[in-house]
């Protein structure tokens, strides 16, 4: 055996610090925790629930099975959950005027949660994309182009409901310019002082969405039209910055990186160069993904909480993901 003299061994061995679990934990430089996460809801108006094929596992929640998990989250320390609805198609319109129904099903089952479970934080996602007859976020003319400022004036109407219905986010994901500044103008004039804005401030035009329009029920009615008009190029970083910085500006109180994890520079980018929480929404794509690969032994569970240790390492704040219970009974 070759001896090596004291002079030759490494003095920084950084293995010490990796040698056993205990140590492990203590020098972690990220930690992932059932308060780190955000739980997205699939809700419909049928009393039961509904499997959802492209999200295994994932199902379309009724009136009961929502409390239910409601309930859940709170009981594993999930401090929010986020909705997103599968209407009736006879209620889609080309206005997508149920989006601001007092007594739809998003406003009312807002309302129900908050009546029950006061302390669970709500989202609520300000879009038409699951109430238009043709899919598209906004409002469009006779040539099916998406209209910025007319589809602003029925968010705000949108997101008024919501506030009044007891949101604690409203959340406008369709990536029209102006729209925060026009929702917290309104909010602030109809007393909804301390209603929060998520702005979704760099939603790319992913192809990870499409499990997600499924669900919603809005790939039908998008056919093979897209959304690369109004939703980021997948090709810019820069981009991003102006654009949370715009939504910053107009009072955003916290800002979206999606997808997740084909887009970690841009969490990494936002959430140092700007003072507000930066949430990542780790989407239906991602998900479907993993789950399959998980369930067909192809990858080990454990891939599921380390992909949202990568995105709080990256710096987010929040975490949107359909594996929230999951993890947060695992940890």
């Amino acid at each position: 055996m070759t001896r090596f003299s004291h002079a030759e061994f490494p003095r920084a061995r950084p293995r010490r610090l990796r040698s056993d679990a205990g140590v492990r934990r203590l020098v972690a430089e990220s930690r992932l925790s059932a308060d780190d996460l955000v739980w997205p809801l699939f809700i419909h108006a049928d009393s039961g629930e509904t499997a959802i094929e492209a999200m295994p596992g994932v199902r379309r929640l009724g009136a009961t099975a929502l409390l239910t998990a409601a309930e859940r989250a709170l009981e594993l320390g999930i401090p929010a959950i986020a909705l997103f609805p599968a209407i009736d198609p006879a209620l889609k319109t080309a206005d997508g005027r149920e989006a601001w129904n007092e007594q739809g099903l998003v406003q009312h089952s807002i309302a129900t949660i908050k009546q029950r479970f006061p302390e669970l934080v709500i989202i609520a996602d300000v879009a038409l994309d699951p109430f238009t007859s043709h899919g598209q976020d906004g409002m469009i003319d006779d040539q099916a182009r998406v209209l910025n400022d007319e589809t602003i004036a029925v968010l705000i109407r949108q997101a008024l409901s919501l506030a009044q219905a007891g949101a604690d986010f409203v959340a406008p994901s369709d990536m029209m310019d102006g729209r925060v500044g026009a929702i917290r103008d309104a909010l602030e004039s109809a007393g909804h002082h301390d209603t929060r804005i998520l702005a979704y401030a760099a939603k790319y035009a992913s192809g990870f969405y499409g499990p997600f329009r499924a669900a919603v029920g809005s790939a039908q009615q998008l056919g093979n039209a897209d959304k690369r008009t109004y939703q980021m190029d997948p090709a810019n970083s820069d981009e991003a910055l102006r654009e949370v910085a715009l939504d910053i500006a107009e009072g955003a109180d916290a800002v979206m990186v999606k997808p997740g994890m084909p887009y970690l520079d841009i969490v990494s980018r936002v959430s140092q160069a700007f003072s507000v929480p930066t949430f990542v929404y780790q989407v239906s794509g991602e998900y479907t993904m993993l789950r399959t690969a998980v369930d067909n032994g192809l990858l080990d569970s454990s891939v599921i909480a380390e992909s949202l240790l990568a995105f709080r390492r990256a710096g987010a704040a929040a975490i949107l993901t359909y594996f929230a219970a999951d993890v947060a009974a695992q940890l």
